[in-house]
């Protein structure tokens, strides 16, 4: 049985705080009745103040506030339970990754030990200083950043508790303000499509058999050219993840998709 969880989209907002929507809506093939409605308003005394991102980790929700990292338990979605808050200045974003979670903050990047959500562990080591990163995505062995001026930054986390930076790149001057980073594989080849506050969307091939004499590893070394861009009016500032179509189960052992058949 899917959980619950799924039927959810997760919304921050700025005052508000967390806003869930259901989409199995969209989902039923009625295009008739594709619309969306506020299932739950939640900010008690003011938590989720300034929440800028949330990222879910099965039935957890991490939400970037002004109070840090908030941990939500939303194992009944609509009756959310604290978990634990993570302090972190200036929280932006968080993605997970089996029992890490890698956050960004005012300093940058903060890696945090989560072996059980209720007693997470700063850890000493795991701080990287990117003080203009906005999002990041996690692939396998890689943690890609949109660092703002910085362009996309690429961090090995093949050892989660000793994070360092392997590469940045600006695009060949394209990357002026990066704000969201996606990476998705196409084929047989990996791409970062980055969100831009200046120049728009662009796309980086990160491995080819041209690129990557490895291309064929289990996560072969980055190494980003420049193949595409579209300028949007007013730039660009976030992206919608992929479908993960190859991963059955979440950071959690929930299962997230059915593949070809039940059985």
């Amino acid at each position: 049985t899917m959980h619950p969880i799924y039927s959810y989209a997760a919304v921050t907002d700025a005052r508000e705080g967390l806003i869930l929507t259901n989409i199995e809506t969209l989902a039923d093939f009625n295009p008739r009745n594709n619309f969306l409605s506020r299932d739950l308003v939640f900010n008690p005394d003011g938590l989720l103040d300034g929440a800028v991102h949330a990222f879910f980790a099965g039935h957890l929700l991490y939400v970037s506030a002004k109070a840090g990292l908030v941990v939500l338990d939303l194992d009944v979605p609509l009756e959310p339970k604290l978990v634990t808050v993570i302090p972190l200045e200036g929280a932006r974003a968080a993605a997970q990754q089996f029992r890490y979670v890698f956050a960004l903050d005012a300093r940058g990047l903060q890696v945090i030990d989560v072996p059980t959500p209720r007693q997470p562990r700063l850890v000493p080591g795991g701080r990287l200083e990117l003080p203009e990163a906005h999002r990041l995505y996690l692939a396998r062995t890689y943690a890609y950043v949109a660092a703002g001026k910085d362009g996309l930054v690429v961090i090995d986390i093949g050892r989660p508790e000793s994070p360092r930076e392997l590469l940045r790149t600006d695009g060949g001057g394209r990357l002026e303000d990066a704000r969201d980073v996606v990476v998705g594989t196409t084929n047989a080849s990996l791409f970062a499509y980055v969100a831009d506050a200046v120049s728009g969307l662009s796309v980086l091939q990160l491995t080819s058999p041209d690129l990557n004499p490895k291309f064929y590893g289990f996560s072969p070394v980055p190494n980003p050219e420049l193949v595409a861009w579209y300028g949007t009016p007013g730039g660009a500032l976030s992206l919608s993840r992929g479908l993960e179509r190859d991963r059955a189960v979440d950071e959690t052992g929930h299962q997230i998709a059915v593949f070809g058949r039940i059985g």
